[in-house]
Parts: structure tokens; C-alpha cells; sequence
């Protein structure tokens, strides 16, 4: 039991980076292309300075159609929820075991699945944030199992419509720490829309144009010629203030940081300098991984609640 303990356990060491000086739409494409929702930011001498992520991404494509103005905009006929959001979609019920919920997860390779009840109507989402919460509770209350249906996200105010246009929806993700918004139909789950989704939307249309800012500002507001934000470098839109975290610090410290932060992904940094990154989903193995190997799974959870909590989470 004693094999996952801390963060240099679980880390991932070969990553995608980027510098404060590459082009903003090219890290979008490179974040794309490796299926990523984040790269670290190293400076000349490979110091970490901060994290490029998905959600300045999509500050980008904000910054572009608010120099364009509204006008603009409605000339551009943008797509709606309905032409780009994921129809063929994993869901749960809330009678599922939560460890299997989470397994599932895992095994289809995605960040969350709605649930739905036995009508097919959609209750809320379970997601490597809740699972995180499944965590904490199993190692202080020494839970050995639980229903998803306590640990349903469900907020009201991620829900869309099929109309919601582009733009709002760049927004509503820019207002929320959501990365997956559910698209209903009255009370019928129709789709599910991400942050990806929406950047793949833009991806298609600029990436085979060789100066990529005119390429979105054309998407966006039918002409190349308005005249958006200069900063198109990721130093403009890298995220300072994202936690790190250290090689030493356990799983439930990890946990932690994620269940209260929007972050998906803890840099490891030692004196300045990155040594790897531990994700959720990075997180959610180790553990899945302890509970598929455990004779019973009582046993890995007595083992969460032995870890040594030093102190309150990082920030």
C-alpha cells in the first residue's frame, strides 16, 4: 500500500511546454493537436513561470469579437450549441457505486458524464472534480463505498440550449470553472458542449490560413481587416497564479487543491525548476489502481486516511 504516497509517485515527466514568447494561437493549435487542456510556461533557462490553459484560450477568441462589435458579429452567423456539441454521450445513473462511476471515467478516458435518472431526465454531472470529493470523504469517514447520487454537481447554471450561440457559450465557460456545459431540451439531455469543442469549432477554420489572428478575426466577425488586441503572445494570457505543488506532497494534499481550484493539472517544482505535473485523472488512476490490486477495498481507504496531512492545501 505504501507505492502511491506522493506527488513524485504519480507525475507525469514528459510534457508539452511552451515560453512566454510563443505565438498564443500556436499553443492553442499545439494544445489541440496533443489532446491537452494546459502546457506549463518555462522561460529560456527552463524556470517555471506559469500555466497556459484551455479557458485563456478562450480569452483569446473573446478579445477578437470585442474589437470586432456586435454589428460584426451578427454578420458572421456563427454556429450555435447545436451544430458542434457531442451527441454520443457516457452517462451514469444515481444508484451507480461511485468507485465505478469513477472507473468508468477512467476507462472512456473523459473529465465527467451527466447523469440522468430512470425517466432519462438529466439530475446533474459527476466528474473528476466530485470525484475528488469522494476521495476526501472515504479517507476522513473511512466510507468504504457510496452512491453517485451524493455526489451529484447539480448546478443549474451550466445548463444551455441548443440556440446559445458561440460566443455566449466562450462566455459562459469564461464565467464558470466548468469545462463541460450540458445542452438541454426542456428536461431531455440533447448534448454536452466543452471548451475543446468550442476551440476544435475555431480550429478547423483558421488552421490551414498562414497568419492565424486574421483567420480568427475573419471567422468571427466576417472580415480580416478589425483590428483586435496586439498581444498575441502566451505571456498575455499564462496563468500566474495557478497552485504548484512539490515531489513530497501526498495524495489527499493533492486532492485537496483539486476539489477547492478550477486547476486540472498541479505543476511539480523544486528550486524554480519543473520536474513533472500531476492531473485528476493522474490522481484517480493511482487510487483505482490501489482499489483494483486491494483484496477489499476497505483496505486502500484505511490507507488514504494514514497519510500524514501536513498542513492546510497549497496555493
Amino acid at each position: 500500500m505504501s507505492r502511491v504516497r506522493i506527488a513524485s509517485d504519480i507525475m507525469v515527466t514528459k510534457l508539452a511546454t511552451v515560453t512566454p514568447d510563443t505565438d498564443v494561437f500556436e499553443a492553442i493549435a499545439n494544445l489541440l493537436k496533443q489532446n491537452f487542456t494546459a502546457a506549463p510556461v518555462l522561460d529560456e533557462k527552463g524556470n517555471y513561470l506559469a500555466v497556459f490553459s484551455e479557458r485563456p484560450c478562450l480569452s483569446v477568441m473573446m478579445a477578437v469579437a470585442r474589437a470586432a462589435g456586435e454589428d460584426k458579429i451578427r454578420e458572421a452567423h456563427l454556429p450555435s450549441a447545436k451544430d458542434v456539441m457531442a451527441k454520443n454521450l457516457v452517462t451514469i445513473t444515481p444508484d451507480d457505486d461511485v468507485f465505478d462511476a469513477i472507473a468508468l471515467l477512467l476507462q472512456r478516458r473523459i473529465s465527467g458524464a451527466p447523469v440522468l435518472d430512470s425517466n432519462g431526465r438529466f439530475l446533474g454531472s459527476f466528474s473528476e472534480m466530485t470525484s475528488m470529493k469522494v476521495l476526501l470523504d472515504a479517507a476522513y469517514q473511512q466510507m468504504p463505498t457510496g452512491r453517485v447520487r451524493s455526489f451529484i454537481n447539480p448546478d443549474r447554471e451550466r445548463i444551455i440550449s441548443e440556440d446559445l450561440g458561440l460566443l455566449e457559450i466562450a462566455q459562459k465557460f469564461l464565467d464558470t470553472r466548468y469545462r463541460r456545459l450540458p445542452v438541454l431540451r426542456g428536461e431531455t439531455l440533447v448534448g454536452q458542449i466543452s471548451r475543446r469543442d468550442v476551440l476544435r469549432t475555431a480550429q478547423t477554420v483558421y488552421a490551414t490560413k498562414p497568419n492565424r489572428l486574421d483567420a480568427w478575426r475573419e471567422w468571427l466577425t466576417g472580415t480580416s481587416t478589425v483590428r483586435a488586441t496586439e498581444r498575441t503572445h502566451v505571456s498575455a494570457y499564462m496563468d500566474t497564479t495557478a497552485p504548484t505543488i512539490t515531489g513530497d506532497t501526498d495524495v489527499l494534499r493533492i486532492a485537496h487543491i483539486f476539489q477547492q481550484t478550477s486547476t486540472r493539472r498541479l505543476p511539480v517544482v523544486e528550486d524554480g525548476k519543473l520536474m513533472g505535473q500531476v492531473s485528476r485523472r493522474d490522481l484517480l488512476y493511482a487510487i483505482n489502481d490501489l482499489i483494483a490490486y486491494s483484496p477489499k477495498r476497505e483496505n486502500t481507504l484505511l490507507y488514504l486516511s494514514s497519510l500524514d496531512h501536513a498542513g492546510p492545501p497549497i496555493r
